[in-house]
């Protein structure tokens, strides 16, 4: 798969929002390789992990934030699951499942229905070991500040919007996986 030209595809010019998104999914990718590097006994999908880490916010510009360079219409907890269906017109359902599955450290019905959130009303945590290493890898870096690695504590600060389930899912990534900066 050539992700780059699926991202020149949704992203043809050379901006600032495709800069943010490349220099952010890059510094993911290389998180999640990481960790795999660290785990061979997880036997990951090295090349599924560097294209779905390259793609999982693929859906950014249909967004509306703008402190980031997204002039979409949707609110901004929409990317992931618009990026999903980008992802599944591309023919890449596997991949789908990453941009969807990212949000927080992914979005149970529960939450979808207890916060009212925009998104589809369905499961949305990530499942597969690959998808777990992304939404984790990804909890290090923003895209307000895409080449600076946040530590364990304030990627922690950043989840508690999410609940209590979100901070007990990361807690539970950061034994399994740990914290490499």
């Amino acid at each position: 798969m050539d992700y780059l030209k699926i991202i020149d595809k949704y992203y043809p010019d050379d901006n600032e929002l495709k800069k943010i998104l490349l220099t952010h999914s890059r510094k993911v990718a290389d998180k999640a390789i990481q960790i795999s590097k660290a785990h061979p006994e997880l036997q990951l999908d090295e090349a599924f992990l560097v294209e779905a880490s390259m793609l999982h916010d693929i859906g950014i510009f249909l967004t509306d934030a703008q402190g980031i360079f997204c002039f979409g219409k949707e609110p901004y907890i929409c990317h992931g699951w618009l990026g999903a269906e980008l992802m599944r017109s591309e023919g890449y359902p596997a991949h789908a499942l990453v941009c969807e599955r990212h949000t927080g450290t992914g979005l149970s019905l529960e939450q979808i229905a207890r916060q009212n959130l925009p998104v589809p009303a369905h499961d949305m945590r990530p499942v597969s070991m690959e998808e777990q290493v992304i939404c984790y890898a990804d909890k290090f870096f923003s895209k307000t500040h895409p080449e600076v690695e946040k530590t364990a504590e304030r990627a922690l600060k950043s989840l508690e919007k999410f609940g209590p389930e979100g901070l007990a899912v990361f807690r539970n990534w950061l034994d399994l996986f740990g914290c490499f900066s």
